[in-house]
Formats: C-alpha cells, sequence, structure tokens
C-alpha cells in the first residue's frame, strides 16, 4: 500500500508476516497538498516470540506513531477480521480521524458480500471514514487521497516537492537485502534475523556496498548460504540488480552472513543495528 501510495518502491514487500522492522515515511506531493505517510512496524500480539527486546521496540514504534500523526489509516483485508486486528485496533487514538481501509477489495468475489462485514465493523469502531479499495488499482489510490485531504492540518509543506522518503539509500540497500534474504528463505529461516550494512561508498556512478546477515545460530547461517552458497549469491544478485534500478547507478554488493546470538533480545546490538 504504501508503494503505491508514493508511486515508487520505498517499502519492502514479504509473505513472511511482521516483516517490517521500522518506522518508514513515504510522502507524495499533490497540487497544493503534501502527503507524508508513516507506514509502522506490525504490532506484536503473539507471545510464541517470547517478547524478546526486538518485539517491544517494534511495539514502542508503533504506539509513538500513533501519537504524531494527524490521521489513522487502519488497514485489513476486505471481509477479514482476525484476533490480532483486534488487539490492534484497541490501541487506535480515540481523538483522531480513523479511517477504515478494506484493501484487496478486488479478490472479493461479490461485493455485496462486504456489506454485512462493514456494518459489523461499524459496530466495533466509530471510523470517520469507510474506504473498500484495491491498492493495485490506481483509480482507488487516487480515491483514498480525495478523502484523507480535507482532514489534514494546514501548515507548511515538511519535505521537498519531490520527496518520496526521509529514509537514506544505505538503508533502502539493508531493506532490499532483508527483502530478498525472506522472499529466497521462507519460512526456514526464523524471524530474528537482520542486515546490517558495514560500509557504503559513491564513487561515480558506482555504488560500493558490504553488508552483514546476522542470524542467531550457526544452522541459521546454512540456510542463508545455501548449498555451495548458491542461496546468498542469488540474494547478492537479486538485491543488486534491484539496487541498480532503484538508485540508477552501478552496484557493487559484498555480502556476509555472522552469528550473533541472542541479538535479538539485547538493546545494545538493536540501538548498534539501527532500531530505533
Amino acid at each position: 500500500m504504501l508503494n503505491a501510495l508514493v508511486g515508487q518502491k520505498i517499502s519492502i514487500t514479504s509473505r513472511k508476516a511482521q516483516t517490517t522492522r521500522h518506522r518508514i515515511t513515504g510522502i507524495r506531493t499533490l497540487g497544493a497538498t503534501q502527503f507524508i505517510f508513516v507506514d509502522t512496524p506490525g504490532f506484536q500480539t503473539k507471545e510464541i516470540r517470547g517478547r524478546t527486546a526486538l518485539n517491544r521496540n517494534l511495539n514502542r514504534t508503533v504506539t509513538s506513531v500513533l501519537g504524531d500523526v494527524d490521521v489513522v489509516l487502519f488497514m485489513v483485508e476486505a471481509g477479514r477480521f482476525s484476533l490480532d486486528d483486534a488487539k490492534v485496533l484497541a490501541l487506535l487514538p480515540p481523538d483522531k480521524p480513523c479511517f477504515l481501509v478494506a484493501n484487496k477489495l478486488d479478490v472479493v468475489a461479490r461485493r455485496t458480500d462486504i456489506l454485512p462485514w462493514l456494518k459489523g465493523m461499524q459496530d466495533r469502531h466509530p471510523f470517520t471514514e469507510y474506504v473498500p479499495m484495491s491498492s493495485t488499482k490506481p483509480t482507488d489510490v487516487e480515491r483514498l487521497f480525495k478523502i484523507v485531504e480535507p482532514y489534514l492540518p494546514a501548515q507548511a509543506w515538511m519535505y521537498e516537492e519531490d520527496a518520496l522518503t526521509d529514509r537514506s539509500d544505505k538503508f533502502m540497500a539493508a531493506e532490499l537485502i532483508r527483502e530478498k534474504l525472506f522472499r529466497l528463505t521462507g519460512d526456514e529461516l526464523p524471524y530474528s534475523a537482520t542486515v546490517v550494512i558495514d560500509k557504503y561508498e559513491e564513487e561515480g556512478n558506482l555504488r560500493r556496498i558490504a553488508a552483514t546477515i546476522v542470524v542467531e545460530r550457526d544452522a541459521h547461517k546454512g540456510m542463508v548460504i545455501g548449498d555451495g552458497g548458491e542461496r546468498l549469491k542469488r540474494i547478492g544478485s537479486e538485491t543488486r540488480v534491484e539496487l541498480e534500478k532503484l538508485t540508477g547507478n552501478k552496484v557493487f554488493l559484498e555480502l556476509w552472513v555472522k552469528v550473533r546470538s541472542g541479538w535479538a533480545d539485547s538493546e545494545e546490538h538493536l540501538r548498534s543495528y539501527g532500531y530505533e
């Protein structure tokens, strides 16, 4: 959704749940209005992860963002509402406009099936607006902009007109490596893996990048490297291609894998790895 709103990829995507680790700011300026979207990590509701320092860090990020924004877009899949969704819904501030964004409307067989669900959602929370849509349809995205605009405060723009995000190319490099990591390992690799950029150098039209994939166990290291190093090579190759497309520059990328047992439960490690 964030990528559709900004008009360019700035946030990674994955089938693996809870892969967003940082607040990602997306910026889109249309006419006289500048929209600033803040995408948060998924709120950690399941106890199975043991409430590590990483989990607590992600949840602090979510609650902090809710206090900063002017409008909340509560996005769920059209026609569905889980217990985890209910836990997140309970966090929403009562004093701010909250829109129900029912995404993936295009996969609903009959639109009339959504009406009882929308009525049930209305009973759950006094949403200010209801926006059934599909983020893959430009007309739906444009409609969302028009619905949000009247609720924004009148003030000076916070960013330049052509800005798309407040994140650096270095940050985006780490995120893209992490995206390929989760996509190519699937459910094999546990949640606790991260990427650290050790070097990011600009030499004219060349970007030299060295990065470390951090895992918690030796067995996880083997999963990332793969037989004969093939999986790690593929992670690097696919990341390099996308980085060259994103930056418009040639990219030389080196990847390493290191084991740091317990990093996800260490506040010191989290700070050193760039977690807020």
